[in-house]
């Protein structure tokens, strides 16, 4: 017994005498953004920052496909400006997940409405009689509001639109549209719509009758009646999600990345597109291989906003790979590390490269999929009836299954 103690105590302390040493330097103004990541943030959420940076870095190295996923009102925070679409331009984003809101507000500075600094105690009955909207410390006017419901209403009632089609196809010909409209208006800061659009990175949002883009949807189906034909594929945007992620791991490097930014719908509405294919349609799949989150919600509420790679895995969404050594979940808000950990990346030389272009190749990929659902139809037909008569599950028999 005492030998094996012994052996024990010998095991974990060769473990921790080959853990990585804490290597604090002064700091003297002329380290690389590498350099200082590397030496100055070793603990707590500093060390978590590092952390994500370096899964990053690796994401790009082993040239995973990339999805990203933006919630919370991060393009009146100007996030999209400062951070995604350098990112896109780059060639470091494959893939988009965000809210309507995002794009909706993102549209105000295109047409000419400010985003201004505003005091977030300054009393918002005193803010509503000025008719300023406010999104915590940043505020516009309603008439920002008003007209750009107007620019979406008359975009929307364009022959492109009277069908039924998915989000990211959608949001393509959104992008196009807008994309012409900032030419016209010599607008020098292009939107992430256009900036999506001119690289052919699809932007799926999962709720999109959750923003007003989709608002004014509503309103032209209520006066133009049978004359307005828009309408979103639900069933499709969905199996549209699964089939660029199984392209991806098939076509190119086989690893899948995802940088969540905040949480909410947009991180599970890609996340689930690994279960979809597992579970549901029986197309084998390991999940993503790298997941960075950078979210303020703590980890004890079974809130999906905050539920870890480990909890992901249970679920089939994150890889074994993900799970014991390219996961983190840095505890901050988007807005304070960000940037930053952008800036990091980008003055490397070495991290762009040439863009996936997902939406040249999305019916190829529905395709593909499509041939690997075929095969298992005669499986799959098993799985879609059910009887109450059917004897409850014996837990005896029961055996947890790892693929």
């Amino acid at each position: 017994m005492a030998k094996t103690s012994s052996n024990s105590k010998k095991n974990l302390r060769a473990h921790y005498s080959g853990a990585r040493k804490a290597d604090p330097r002064p700091i003297t103004g002329k380290e690389s953004p590498t350099e200082l990541l590397a030496h100055a943030f070793s603990a707590y959420v500093g060390r978590q920052e590092r952390t994500a940076f370096e899964l990053m870095r690796r994401s790009m190295e082993v040239d995973a496909s990339i999805f990203l996923t933006l919630s919370g009102a991060m393009t009146p925070a100007g996030l999209h400006q400062s951070c995604v679409i350098p990112l896109i331009e780059k060639g470091i984003i494959s893939a988009l997940t965000t809210t309507g809101a995002n794009l909706y507000h993102d549209a105000h500075r295109i047409i000419g409405h400010a985003i201004r600094e505003v005091n977030p105690n300054a009393g918002d009955l005193q803010y509503r009689l000025a008719r300023i909207i406010r999104i915590y410390d940043l505020g516009f006017w309603e008439e920002a509001l008003l007209d750009t419901d107007r620019l979406f209403s008359a975009i929307l009632r364009g022959p492109e639109f009277q069908r039924k089609m998915t989000t990211p196809e959608f949001h393509y010909l959104l992008g196009k549209s807008i994309h012409a409209i900032e030419k016209k208006l010599g607008v020098k800061q292009p939107s992430l719509l256009s900036t999506c659009y001119k690289h052919g990175v699809p932007i799926f949002v999962g709720a999109v009758q959750d923003g007003s883009i989709f608002l004014n949807a509503v309103k032209l189906k209520r006066l133009l009646g049978a004359e307005f034909k828009f309408e979103i594929d639900i069933n499709d945007d969905v199996y549209w999600m699964s089939a660029i992620q199984h392209y991806c791991r098939h076509h190119y490097s086989n690893k899948l990345a995802i940088w969540i930014l905040g949480g909410g719908v947009p991180k599970n509405y890609t996340l689930q597109g690994e279960p979809l294919l597992d579970q549901i349609l029986g197309v084998p799949t390991d999940g993503f291989d790298i997941d960075v989150q950078f979210c303020v919600d703590p980890v004890d509420n079974g809130a999906l906003s905050s539920c870890p790679a480990g909890e992901g895995h249970t679920w089939g969404k994150v890889s074994i790979e993900a799970v014991e050594a390219g996961s983190m979940y840095v505890h901050t808000d988007v807005t304070a590390v960000f940037p930053w950990l952008t800036h990091a990346l980008l003055s490397d030389a070495k991290m762009k490269r040439k863009p996936r272009r997902l939406m040249d190749v999305m019916q190829e990929a529905v395709a593909f999929l499509d041939k690997d659902v075929k095969k298992r139809h005669k499986s799959l037909l098993k799985t879609i009836d059910w009887s109450p008569d059917e004897p409850k599950p014996d837990p005896e028999e029961h055996t947890a299954y790892v693929r």
